[in-house]
Formats: C-alpha cells, structure tokens, sequence
C-alpha cells in the first residue's frame, strides 16, 4: 500500500498524471526581479513590482481557471481568467512575448500598427485581425470597451500605477503593467515570457524554452571569458548634445560584461543611462575598439554627417562600428527591440562575434551589421 501511495505522489509531484488527474505544469523564477508567480489552490497570482526590487509598490493579479470562481481579496480588475483568449498589447516586447509562446492569434491589438516584427503578427494585421488603439497617452477608450479584450498589457513606469488606465479597469477590463525594462540582466528582461506564459497556461512550454536559452547564454559567456582580450566599447549617440549611455545596472552593461568587453562606465550608476556630453565621451571615444549601436544610422558617413569631430574616433577610423538594426523591415521596425527581448542569447552571440571572431567561426550576426562607408 505505501508503494501505490509513494507511486502516486511521485507523479503528481513530477508533473505527470496519475488516475486520470492531469497535473499543471509550474514554472519558477530565476532571473527577474521585476515579478513573482505563486501557484495556489486552484489559481496563480501573479505580483508586478512597480519600480526595482521587493521594495516597489506591486500590484497583483490573481490568474483564476476560465468559469471558475474568483477568489476574495482582488479588485476585479485585478482577475484575469485563463488561458487568455484576446490581448491588446502596448510595446513591441508584447509582441515578442506571444510570438516566443507560438499564441499569436491572440493579440487582437496593438498601439500601433507600424511597428511589428513577428511574420504571423503582421499577417493578422494584413487580414483586419488586430486594431489600432494608439499609445499610452492617447489611448482609444472607446474602442477598447466595444472590444473588450481579456487583457491590456502596458509598459510600467516606477512609481507609475494603474490610474490612468481608470477608464478600462472600470469597465471591467484587467491592465498589467509590465515592467522588462528595468531588469539588470538580459536573462531577467527575458524571462517576463514566463508572465504571458502564466496567462497562456503555457508553463510546460516556457520551461523548456527558456531553459534551452538560458543554458546557451551561460555556454557563451563562459567562452566570452576565456579570451585574455578586453576590447574597449563605446555605445550610441548624441542626442540634443547629450551622450546618454547605459549605467552599472542597465542590462545593456550586463550583456558587454558577459561578451567580454572593458566598458567604461560600467562601474557608474544612474537611473537607467548616464547623461554625458560628447567632450566627455571623446577621449574614451579616441582609443576605443568598437562602437556600437549607432541609433538609425548605417554608414560612416552618416555618422560623420552628423558631427566631423567623430572621424577622429579610432573605430571610425578602423572601420569598427556596428548596428543592432540589421533585422529592420520595410515598416521601420527593428525586430532587435522584440525578439531581441526574449533571445538574449543571439544577442550576447552576436556581440561576441563582434568583439571576439575567433571564438564563433563561421556564426552570422543576426542582429548586428557592420556599418557600410
């Protein structure tokens, strides 16, 4: 008896079924700091932190069976019946989110229409099967009633809450702020696939997904580690005279750690970029090895263009400047800022390539390019 009963137990436990009871699937939280899932009897609850760390005020959502009940102690707008069958997303990263789980169908809205990377998204769009509700300043209130998704996904601010959504909440539809971009890491910022996934009942697939790219991200960063070479890095441009560049805990630093690169102001914080002038930047600029992530631009004579003093930078000079737009569609949308969120892995590829080619022969950059003359 105690056999039948240690049997039973161990397939529950493992995910399996036993006497016809399908066990869910669970997932776990490594990386992001940003939210947490708990799986309690018969519904998850899902917290969204609004600003970095435990600290930040949360908002949390319990994610209840389709037709079950609702359990006490969640506004209404605050309970998400599951699997979700319509969502209208805000920021490219929904896109991505959906597309990595295989649910496109849906996102049945967007903020814009312009903007998609994902084949199967955009040939929705093609086919009337997702609207247009504008951005979140100017949302269409009226067409989100009369359509009335079972989610809006926005992007969260920290200390920005949910009031001015107001309107949408009060007709009973559920908004979720969604907070990736303040994650430290590139595994952090992807793994918010798991919230779509707690929506989706997707939790077996994310599993192996995520896992699959987090095992290859750790692989290449060892072998990042293991080349002696430091290439120095600059990153972006000027705008309105004002070098903004990522800070100790913006993921973009994590990634130029990781693919093995010596970046200045790694050690400097800031609230999400450093606020720097061009005449600071130059002399790092004058013996850098590589600069990366050139805005819009293509070319070296763009970048000229814009200011001859940077033909006196050596990557200018050497040729070593590099894009992250290489995946950039007829629309105008760079699919580096979707699919790049959730495949941190062909990112830290592509800029290890970059910075060290002996390590990855033969690889193709996926989102990078080398910036013609």
């Amino acid at each position: 008896m105690k056999y039948f009963v240690g049997l039973l137990v161990g397939l529950l436990l493992s995910g399996g079924m036993a006497a016809g009871i399908p066990v869910p699937a669970r997932t776990t939280v490594q990386y992001a700091k940003g939210f947490t899932i708990q799986y309690l009897p018969g519904y998850k609850v899902v917290t969204i932190f609004n600003g970095a760390g435990k600290a930040a005020p949360a908002t949390r959502y319990a994610l209840v069976p389709r037709g079950k009940a609702h359990p006490a102690g969640f506004p209404a707008s605050q309970v998400i019946e599951t699997p979700i069958r319509s969502l209208v997303g805000l920021a490219s990263l929904h896109v991505a989110l959906v597309d990595f789980l295989g649910s496109d169908d849906v996102l049945v809205g967007l903020g814009s229409l312009q903007y998609v990377s994902a084949a199967p998204v955009r040939q929705r769009i093609a086919q009337g099967k997702v609207f247009a509700v504008g951005d979140g300043r100017e949302l269409n209130n009226e067409l989100l009633i009369a359509k009335n998704p079972d989610l809006v996904m926005a992007t969260g601010w920290p200390g920005e809450g949910l009031s001015k959504y107001q309107t949408i909440a009060a007709a009973g539809i559920p908004v979720m702020l969604n907070s990736e971009w303040i994650e430290t890491t590139p595994l952090g910022r992807a793994e918010w696939v798991k919230v779509m996934a707690a929506l989706l009942d997707k939790e077996a697939l994310v599993n192996q997904k995520f896992d699959q790219i987090a095992k290859e991200y750790h692989r290449l960063a060892t072998l990042a580690a293991k080349d002696p070479k430091r290439p120095r890095v600059i990153l972006n441009l000027p705008f309105k005279d004002v070098w903004y560049v990522p800070e100790a805990g913006n993921y973009m630093t994590t990634f130029l750690r990781d693919a093995g690169a010596t970046y200045p102001w790694a050690g400097q914080k800031a609230t999400g970029s450093l606020p720097l002038t061009v005449e600071a930047v130059a002399p790092v600029a004058l013996t850098a090895d590589y600069w990366l992530q050139t805005g819009t631009l293509s070319t070296r004579a763009a970048v000229a263009a814009k200011d001859a003093r940077f033909k006196e930078f050596k990557p200018y000079k050497t040729g070593q400047l590099y894009n992250y737009n290489r995946r950039t569609n007829a629309q105008g949308s760079n699919d580096y800022w979707e699919s790049g969120a959730v495949r941190p892995d062909l990112v830290l590829g592509d800029l290890i390539q970059i910075l060290h080619p002996a390590l990855l022969p033969g690889r193709q950059l996926y989102y990078y390019q080398k910036l013609r003359e």
